[in-house]
């Protein structure tokens, strides 16, 4: 059953006009559109869609009708988009045995459009409120997507720890998400995620119009308001929905503020990056935060996401490769090295980057140099998957756009996204796929459908072109690259008010966003301010946990999520019980190898 509100801002007006004038924690530039209410009961519910831990194991289910599937369908393969983009839920995985549960947690979600002041795109906020909610423990989790994913991006870690537990669950997409707008059709993304011509509907994501435009426009790298810059106030902006949401799912424990709900903010990756910008601009709304793997910058310490992973794009084919990287998992095809990355070493060679006469004494030297700028062998192992699946390019085409605001039909180095014909060729979306975008998605091409084309040539190292160019934005002294730099620097995480409890957790063999480069150096910030975090280390831990389900990745490493669910149990005894934080600690793990993963890997309950 689904039920249409009018505008929030009327029935905040409305509420306040009641017997109940409570402190409420809306401010004047919180903005939402219409709020659209669902109940998901009998066969469905707020976890999983009704999906459980087999079906979430399961293909992504069908759509009746693949050119229009309803709301109900797309919400329920987002969900599983999300679940499986997060989770390692392979056979020998653990998960809903060694850690973690799927039940089915029935209550009602409320969504809507969100826009900050200033802001020219909105970001899309969810709350979902369980039936079991626990009125003697009023608990909100505040939880961004991580990556660029939709508003469910959050869900595996956020919404399987805290809903079956009775706390509700506030999103948000926190301005990217997989509301892709398709230049073709000019058509977008309705509140219900099912399509709508421009026009006809509140959009999640609408650029302006321009005649013969083509392609596809995505919101992270199109929005010309370089979201990362806001993601702090994205979430701060989805609490204050949530608590403003609490009082209509429970209007006899109304009213719901920060001084009678205890607020806590997590994230991964991305989501997590969001929790601790939103942690320096916080002045009483969070009660704790934790943060699994984030990508944050902080002045003065550590590096920005763009300026490694442009760096990665351009040295790492070569440096992976060295002999030491023979045995790990993508860096070789059937025991070969891939002939474009053979190319990559010679074409720096003649362009003066890299010193050495050989293919070895090259590869060497690029080693040298992600080695001198900070980077592992731990980190570089697990980047290898990175290189081999064209993550760096397609991280730094997108983060490039939305950093110099620029529109689809204008992204930096001759990039665009668009649907292909089976030849690679650019080609107007099918109904179809057009269809699915929002389900299915992650908010960064190529994927659902959608290709990164441009910025190559037909050489030995074709993409070498586009990558040399998305380095020079930021080596480089021009405007773009000052402009590039500008927008980097807007997004630098400010220190957490002093008495706010914050616990980072972070694998040690990260390769996409480096231990070195983010969490040790917010830590270390946070240390030089007179703060005093909690840090979590976890060896044999790599970025995407989703991996672990590949062949030969699982047994190298150990997941990251279960660190998240006990980091959350210690943070909520810590604000609901006055417990003390656990320590900071490096948990002695121990990958699984063959084998399936069991609790004694994870070392848990031990540390040094």
């Amino acid at each position: 059953m689904i039920r249409r509100s009018l505008p929030l801002l009327f029935l905040l007006l409305a509420a306040c006009a009641t017997q109940r004038p409570p402190e409420k924690p809306m401010t004047a530039n919180d903005s939402f559109g219409e709020v659209r209410e669902s109940l998901h009961r009998n066969g469905d519910d707020l976890l999983s869609a009704g999906l459980g831990l087999a079906g979430l194991r399961a293909r992504s289910p069908a759509f009746a009708d693949a050119a229009q599937p309803t709301a109900a369908e797309l919400r329920r393969r987002a969900i599983h988009t999300s679940w499986a983009g997060i989770a390692d839920l392979g056979p020998l995985g653990g998960y809903g045995d060694i850690y973690g549960a799927v039940p089915s947690v029935p209550g009602r979600e409320y969504q809507a459009f969100a826009r900050l002041h200033g802001a020219l795109a909105p970001h899309r906020v969810l709350l979902q409120a369980p039936d079991a909610f626990d009125a003697n423990a009023r608990c909100l989790v505040v939880a961004a997507s991580s990556g660029s994913r939709g508003v469910y991006g959050a869900i595996a870690l956020a919404g399987a720890w805290a809903l079956p537990r009775g706390c509700a669950v506030a999103y948000t997409d926190k301005g990217t998400g997989s509301g892709y707008f398709d230049l073709d059709s000019d058509s977008g993304v309705a509140l219900d995620g099912t399509r709508a011509a421009r026009g006809t509907a509140p959009l999640e994501f609408e650029p302006a119009h321009v005649d013969a435009m083509r392609g596809v426009a995505i919101k992270h790298a199109h929005s010309s308001g370089n979201p990362e810059a806001d993601w702090g106030r994205h979430v701060l902006q989805a609490a204050r929905f949530g608590l403003a949401m609490l009082d209509r799912a429970y209007p006899a424990q109304a009213p719901f503020t920060p001084a009678n709900t205890r607020v806590i903010v997590t994230g991964v990756s991305n989501g997590a990056g969001a929790a601790l910008q939103a942690a320096g601009l916080d002045d009483g709304l969070i009660d704790g935060v934790v943060a699994l793997a984030p990508n944050v910058h902080v002045a003065g310490h550590g590096r920005a996401l763009y300026d490694y992973a442009s760096e990665a794009a351009l040295l790492m084919p070569c440096a992976l490769v060295d002999a030491r990287f023979d045995a790990v998992p993508f860096a070789r095809v059937h025991g070969a090295t891939p002939p474009a990355w053979l190319a990559r070493c010679a074409r720096l060679h003649e362009q003066g980057v890299l010193e050495g006469t050989d293919l070895a004494a090259q590869a060497r030297a690029a080693l040298d140099r992600l080695h001198a700028a900070g980077w592992d062998d731990l980190a570089l192992a697990t980047a290898a998957s990175s290189t081999a699946f064209d993550l760096w390019r397609a991280v730094g085409a997108t983060y490039a756009s939305s950093y110099l605001r620029a529109p689809a039909t204008k992204m930096p180095c001759g990039f665009r996204f668009a649907a292909t014909d089976a030849h690679g060729a650019a080609i107007a979306a099918d109904a179809p796929t057009r269809a699915a975008w929002w389900s299915d998605a992650s908010g960064i091409p190529p994927g659902a459908g959608v290709m990164l084309l441009g910025g190559t040539d037909a050489s030995a190292d074709p993409t070498a072109a586009g990558i040399d160019c998305l380095r020079r934005l930021w080596s480089g002294n021009d405007a773009p690259a000052h402009a590039l730099h500008a927008a980097v620097a807007a997004t630098i995480t400010r220190p957490p008010r002093a008495d706010l409890p914050i616990l980072v957790a972070h694998g040690e063999d990260d390769g996409l966003l480096p231990f070195a480069f983010t969490s040790s150096a917010y830590i270390d910030a946070l240390a030089a301010a007179g703060r005093k975090p909690v840090l979590w280390r976890v060896p044999h831990a790599q970025h995407f946990d989703a991996f672990l389900a590949l062949p030969a990745f699982g047994d190298r490493y150990v997941p990251l999520l279960p660190y998240g669910y006990a980091a959350l149990d210690a943070m909520w005894k810590h604000v609901a019980a006055a417990a003390p934080l656990p320590a900071s600690k490096r948990f002695p793990t121990h990958p699984r190898g063959a084998r399936g993963l069991d609790r004694g890997m994870l070392a848990l309950d031990s540390g040094d």
